[in-house]
């Protein structure tokens, strides 16, 4: 018996034999799927040279399935059915049935920020949903989650904890220096160029969460995020500082980008609504 390739296939002929196979009458299989007495007649004979059966011959009362179209009629009809409840519109979301491990790229800072809301709100609205926070990789531009501005933190007792922070005094102190991405300078020398001058950087680190527990035990200046400064500032013991006005810093916007292959994806989307909610709720 030679193999059989399904791109060799009509599909609609399966769906034909599926109505023949219940009706045992070409008009009423016909009429059943919405086609012509004429239509149907030809899609048997199609069928018939297709498998080398004659599937239906006629009998005292009508037609009668032979022994091979017989075998055929379960597995086709289940094949039919997969088929309709995969193309058909998916049912009602329900957050707390899904079952998800959903992969997050992002930072230390959005960590800090959004996850303990976040995971709390999941645990309530939608148990079933695991998430694994991924480094991320670049920036990009996406629907806003939060904008962000800066603040300069020194330890409780530092010379300048007492004195506001002008231009001078801050290009003469020691730093600390968040640099993800593991480079030299930031936006924060980029404005110090700008003005002509330059700054120490003592410390470098790739993490928001690190640098403000070294500066807690020196005396060097961290410029970080006013968030992550009014959380970590009481526990550590840090005095917050409005950077000095010449800078000019115009802080950072947090985005949302996901693939488009999830994009219409009902959990997918139900997480991502959940992160601009709690984004929108720490405002």
């Amino acid at each position: 018996m030679h193999e059989l390739h399904l791109s060799s296939v009509d599909l609609n002929l399966l769906v034909a034999l599926d109505a023949l196979l219940e009706e045992r009458n070409v008009t009423r299989a016909a009429d059943r799927i919405g086609v012509t007495q004429s239509a149907m007649s030809h899609a048997l004979a199609r069928l018939r040279t297709l498998l080398d059966d004659p599937l239906l011959v006629r009998a005292a009362g009508g037609m009668v399935a032979t022994p091979r179209a017989e075998s055929l009629g379960p597995p086709i009809r289940h094949a039919l059915e997969q088929v309709r409840t995969a193309l058909q519109s998916p049912s009602a979301f329900d957050p707390k049935t899904v079952k998800l491990r959903a992969r997050v790229a992002t930072s230390d800072y959005a960590e800090l920020i959004l996850l303990p809301r976040l995971v709390h709100r999941l645990e309530a609205a939608a148990p079933g949903i695991e998430l694994r926070l991924l480094p991320h990789a670049a920036d990009a531009a996406g629907p806003k989650l939060i904008d962000e501005s800066f603040t300069c933190v020194v330890r409780r007792g530092h010379p300048l904890a007492s004195q506001k922070l002008t231009l001078a005094r801050f290009a003469a102190a020691s730093h600390a220096l968040i640099s993800p991405r593991g480079k030299e300078g930031s936006f924060v020398d980029d404005a110090l160029a700008k003005l002509g001058l330059s700054r120490r950087v003592a410390v470098a680190v790739p993490h928001f969460l690190v640098a403000p527990h070294i500066v807690a035990e020196s005396d060097l200046v961290l410029t970080v995020a006013s968030r992550v400064a009014t959380l970590l500032a009481k526990p550590l013991g840090l005095v917050m500082l409005a950077p000095p006005r010449e800078l000019e810093l115009a802080g950072f916007r947090m985005s949302l980008l996901w693939h488009e292959r999830t994009h219409h994806d009902a959990a997918h989307r139900w997480l991502r609504d959940l992160f601009v909610s709690v984004a929108g709720e720490i405002g």
